[in-house]
């Protein structure tokens, strides 16, 4: 019995058999390529080492140690394999990981944020996997990053698959797939000059469907300028299943830009329905009252969570209270996951969190 065949029967026996995407695409008469849910069973976690200064600054030493809890954690319930720039520096990661993360050179990055950079991996009707890239360019041109625009398509070599090119630009955490058809995403990351000047609403639409396996966009405004990424939907609402999103909202004293989107994302998803016609339930956490940080670009989400075999992997803030009702919460949409809640502040100082740092492989 292969790998595979090992990891998808303890999968099976932990959380059972439901009607998956493909199963649906196939009754339908698609036979197409499609992006899975999040949370099928998973070949492996890919990750990146953060080692540029430039970068970091005088963080990076507590930013590679986050990263490094971020991987032994993953780590203990699936593979991972994390990208180093070189020799030297995959040296440090192995010595930070331990020898349970797998590390390796071949494919050179400029910096740790896996989910925009890596290849967004495809399954069909008939055990398959692709990969295609997403045209990643620096969140819009606010940051050179010569090796991470290319990771894409060095995981597909790495891993043998076909690799294609979608056609508009973006980052694997400005959208959510359910994995059945529908997808949702801010129009302030994706319906952006810059990353797609002189593209529509419309025709963005189109090219993220074409290359997700859709057939729903569900839209939400979301915030333009204010952070690097133009506002990721991943920091905020996640689907859990199908048919089913959870969004974090603010406390209620809060009412800066990023606790108004938040509301409005919950507003027009209380109101969706998806591909298949079901109207969305639309499950909340609330966000903590206070966290241990002083930075201002911190994000303080429980949404940004990383789903593995067997486990959900999130942060916490030190709010004794509001963390435990997030864990209380994750463990209601996920039953039969352990939940593991981590601290990597220092990670989230600098704009991102654990689903930012991940990419899943999913089982062919």
């Amino acid at each position: 019995m292969n790998e595979h065949s090992v990891v998808r029967r303890m999968f099976d026996a932990a959380f059972g058999t439901r009607p998956t995407p493909r199963d649906s695409y196939h009754q339908g008469g698609h036979s197409g390529w499609y992006v899975p849910a999040d949370d099928v069973p998973h070949t492996r976690t890919w990750m990146s080492w953060p080692s540029r200064r430039s970068v970091w600054g005088r963080h990076l030493g507590g930013v590679q140690e986050d990263i490094a809890l971020i991987a032994r954690t993953v780590a203990a319930f699936e593979p991972v394999v994390l990208c180093a720039p070189d020799a030297d520096t995959a040296a440090d990661a192995r010595a930070a990981c331990g020898s349970s993360v797998t590390v390796i050179d071949e494919i050179w990055t400029d910096d740790l944020w896996m989910r925009d950079i890596c290849a967004v991996f495809r399954s069909d009707d008939h055990g398959h996997l692709d990969a295609v890239g997403l045209n990643f360019n620096g969140w819009g041109n606010k940051q050179k990053h010569a090796y991470d625009a290319d990771v894409a398509e060095c995981v597909a070599e790495w891993n043998d698959l076909p690799f294609h090119t979608a056609e508009f630009v973006g980052e694997g955490g400005s959208i959510e797939t359910d994995g059945d058809g529908t997808v949702m995403a801010t129009e302030s990351s994706l319906v952006n000059k810059n990353r797609n000047r002189g593209m529509s609403r419309q025709e963005i639409e189109d090219a993220v469907l074409d290359v997700y396996g859709a057939e729903r966009m569900i839209w939400v405004p979301g915030v333009r300028g204010k952070d690097i990424t133009d506002n990721h939907i991943d920091v905020t609402s996640r689907f859990i299943r199908p048919g089913v999103v959870m969004v974090q909202l603010p406390p209620a004293d809060r009412n800066d830009v990023w606790a108004r989107d938040a509301r409005e994302q919950f507003r027009i998803l209380s109101g969706e329905t998806d591909a298949r016609g079901r109207r969305l339930e639309v499950m909340t956490v609330e966000g903590p009252d206070s966290v241990r940080s002083r930075k201002r670009d911190f994000v303080d989400s429980y949404m940004n969570f990383h789903v593995v075999n067997g486990a959900v992997v999130t942060a916490q803030f030190g709010d004794r209270v509001k963390d435990a009702a997030a864990r209380h919460a994750l463990a209601g949409a996920f039953p039969g996951r352990e939940i593991v809640q981590i601290d990597v502040d220092r990670l989230m100082a600098g704009g991102g969190g654990i689903h930012c740092s991940t990419m899943q492989e999913p089982l062919p």
